[in-house]
């Protein structure tokens, strides 16, 4: 088999082996959200976001290729990164899930560019959709940030080792 670069790779990586070594290091979650073209709202939960550059400022996730909700937010052009909150776990399910409606219920108000923005997220981050490259069994999706605003004091919503949860500053703890 030949890996991304075109090289001979000589085994196999294990997939359950990869999901729990990489498990290992904790990922923070938010919640991906959008109105597409015909008005429906769509969102998704993802532990796979990060910054990409201050010059332009610029952000991206990686959703799955098998996601249900990716194509209704790559149609909407334009979507808005909620960081979730500990407090959040109950968000983070229902956007996970494959549900008809994960809105219903669901305290949001509409960004200036027109993507939902969840009540009580630590903090948000509204994009217009730059670019989509496939990368394996996932896309890279990056977003041109177009606004941003931290929300609340809130701890931020974790996952970690299979597990969610909070963190905790080394200075609260005894060592």
């Amino acid at each position: 088999m030949t890996d991304i670069l075109g090289e001979e790779r000589s085994e196999m990586i294990d997939p359950s082996r990869f999901r729990k070594v990489l498990g290992h290091y904790p990922t923070g979650v938010c919640a991906i959200t959008a109105v597409d073209p015909e008005g429906n709202i769509a969102g998704m939960a993802v532990g796979s976001f990060t910054s990409v550059s201050l010059n332009p400022p610029l952000v991206a996730f990686l959703p799955d290729r098998s996601s249900t909700s990716w194509p209704k937010i790559e149609r909407a052009g334009k979507f808005c990164v909620n960081v979730l909150s500990a407090k959040q776990l109950d968000v983070c399910r229902r956007l996970a899930s494959k549900a008809e409606n994960k809105f219903e219920g669901l305290d949001y108000y509409l960004s200036k560019n027109g993507s939902p923005i969840i009540k009580d997220v630590v903090a948000w981050i509204d994009c217009d959709l730059e670019r989509v490259d496939e990368a394996g069994d996932h896309y890279i999706v990056l977003g041109a940030v177009r606004d941003l605003q931290i929300e609340s004091g809130n701890g931020s919503l974790l996952f970690s080792h299979g597990e969610y949860g909070g963190f905790s500053p080394l200075s609260t703890c005894s060592i």
